[in-house]
C-alpha cells in the first residue's frame, strides 16, 4: 500500500517491455505524459463490498496476480485499515485471458466476513501449483493486539476449479506467543522434468524474532505445510520472493532486516535444507518525499532457461542521491550475480524519482531474448516541495546479458 503525508502527489505507473543486445531498450516509456494519460478502456474486475466502520471503504490495495496458461488469479486487500490489515482478501480470476472475470472474497479467515477468527489480513500472493491443478492464495492473517497489529498466521487458501471457489485456509505456519510473522511470498515448481516438480514453497519473516528468515514447504499441492526452516546462517530479513529454476533449485532474493542491502539464498534438495544468505549488493536509496512509504525491497523473475533477474529502487547512479533509479542484477545459480546496472527510463539528470518496481518474465523467451516486464511509481520530480504523485505503466524488451530503523513503524508496516 502506497501511504503518504499531508501532500497530495500523483504517481505514474509505468510498464514497460525490455529487449536488447547487450543492454537495454525501453520501449514507450519516453513521453510519460501521453502514456499516463493514454485513452484506454477499463474493466473493473472486483470492489470492496465491506461495510464495517473499523476500515476505509470502498478501498482495494496491493494486488498481486498470477497467469497459467488462459487462466489468471488476482488477490486484493479488500477494506484496508488506515494502520495495517484489510477486512478480507478479495479474489478475481479470469479463465479466458482476461476477457471475462468473476470475483469474490477468501472465506474463513476475517471475522468481518463472519466465519474466520482473525481481525484483519494483509499481504496477499497468488501461486499455482500445476502438478496437483491447484491454485493457492497465501496471505498474512493479523490480530489487534496492545500496542498494535500481530501477524499470528500464515495461511494458503486454495481452489481446485481454477480460481473459481476457495476452500477455507490452510495454516502454512501458527505465531507463538512470541513470534510475529510478516511478508509473505509462495511460489510453486511447475517444470515437470524438476526432481521436485509440484513443490510449493512460502517465504516469510518472523519479526518477533529480529525478521527471522523462514521458509516452509508443501509436497501436496498446498494441503499440508512443513515446519518453516531457517536459512543456514540463521539470517534476518524481509520481501524475500522465491523463484523457481527448471531444474529445481530455488532461488530466494531478500532485503536484509535495515533494508541496505539485497541477498539470496538457495536451496537444491527441494526445501529440505536451505543455504545461507550471499549478498547481490548494498543499496543506497533517496527517501521518496511526501512522507510517501516506499522502500528498497526485491521483486525477482526468472526466465525459461533458469536466469533470475532482480530489481529495486536505488540512487547510486543519479549525482548526490537525488532521485532513485530501478536498477537491476542477474544470476545464473542464485550466487553469483552482476553488478548492477541502471535501467536507463530517462536522464540521470531528470530529477524523476522511481521506486516501488514489480518485474516479470515470460517464460516462454529466455537468454539474450528474454522478454521482461516492469511495473514502477515514479514522482516527476524528486524533491521538495511534493509535486503531485500519479501511477505509471511502461513497456520495455530486453535481452540480457549475461536496525530495524529503515523500516517503518509495525502498525503502518502490513
Amino acid at each position: 500500500m502506497i501511504t503518504s503525508g499531508m501532500h497530495r502527489r500523483t504517481a505514474l505507473l509505468v510498464v514497460l517491455v525490455i529487449s536488447c543486445m547487450g543492454g537495454f531498450v525501453v520501449s514507450q516509456a519516453t513521453n510519460l505524459s501521453r502514456l499516463a494519460f493514454a485513452d484506454v478502456p477499463l474493466t473493473q474486475i472486483s470492489e470492496d463490498t465491506y461495510t464495517n466502520t473499523t476500515s476505509q471503504h470502498a478501498t482495494q490495495v496491493e494486488p498481486h496476480a498470477f497467469a497459467f496458461g488462459d487462466t489468471i488469479v488476482v488477490a486484493i486487500q479488500s477494506g484496508r485499515f488506515f494502520d495495517g490489515g484489510a477486512s478480507n482478501i478479495a479474489f478475481a480470476t479470469s479463465q479466458n485471458g482476461g476477457a471475462t472475470w468473476v470475483t469474490g472474497n477468501l472465506p474463513g479467515i476475517t471475522t468481518s466476513d463472519g466465519a474466520g477468527p482473525y481481525g484483519r489480513v494483509s499481504d496477499p500472493s497468488v501461486a499455482f501449483a500445476a502438478k496437483d491443478n491447484v491454485w493457492l492464495i497465501s496471505s498474512l492473517a493479523l490480530l489487534e493486539v496492545p500496542g498494535g497489529l500481530k501477524g499470528a498466521a500464515v495461511l494458503v487458501s486454495r481452489s481446485t476449479d481454477g480460481g473459481h471457489t476457495w476452500e477455507p485456509p490452510v495454516t502454512v505456519a501458527a505465531a507463538t506467543a512470541g513470534s510475529d510473522f510478516d511478508k509473505n511470498w509462495t511460489v510453486c515448481d511447475n517444470t515437470p522434468m524438476s526432481p521436485f516438480y509440484g513443490h510449493c514453497y512460502t517465504q516469510f519473516d518472523d519479526f518477533g524474532d529480529h525478521d527471522r528468515i523462514k521458509m516452509s514447504t508443501s509436497t501436496d499441492g498446498g494441503l499440508t505445510w512443513g515446519a518453516a526452516m531457517n536459512t543456514a546462517n540463521n539470517a534476518t530479513g524481509l520481501g524475500g520472493q522465491p523463484v523457481v529454476q527448471p531444474h529445481g533449485t530455488i532461488i530466494v532474493p531478500i532485503t536484509n532486516a535495515f533494508e541496505t542491502a539485497i541477498f539470496a539464498f538457495t536451496s537444491t534438495d527441494g526445501g529440505h535444507s536451505w543455504g545461507q544468505t550471499e549478498q547481490i549488493a548494498r543499496v543506497t536509496d533517496h527517501t521518496v518525499a511526501g512522507g510517501l512509504r516506499s522502500g528498497p525491497l526485491p521483486s525477482a523473475a526468472i526466465d525459461g532457461d533458469g536466469k533470475v533477474y532482480v530489481v529495486w529502487q536505488d540512487c547510486r547512479f543519479r549525482p548526490r542521491c537525488t532521485a532513485n533509479d530501478i536498477v537491476l542484477s542477474t544470476s545464473t545459480d542464485g550466487t553469483s550475480w552482476t553488478a548492477p546496472v541502471r535501467i536507463p527510463i530517462d536522464a540521470t539528470d531528470s530529477g524523476v524519482d522511481h521506486f516501488i518496481p514489480g518485474l516479470a518474465a515470460d517464460r516462454s523467451t529466455a537468454g539474450t531474448s528474454a522478454r521482461l516486464g516492469l511495473t514502477y511509481y515514479f514522482y516527476p520530480d524528486a524533491g521538495p516541495p511534493p509535486p503531485p504523485a500519479s501511477s505509471w505503466s511502461a513497456s520495455s524488451r530486453r535481452r540480457m546479458a549475461g536496525r530495524r530503523g529503515a523500516r517503518p513503524p509495525k502498525s503502518l508496516d502490513r
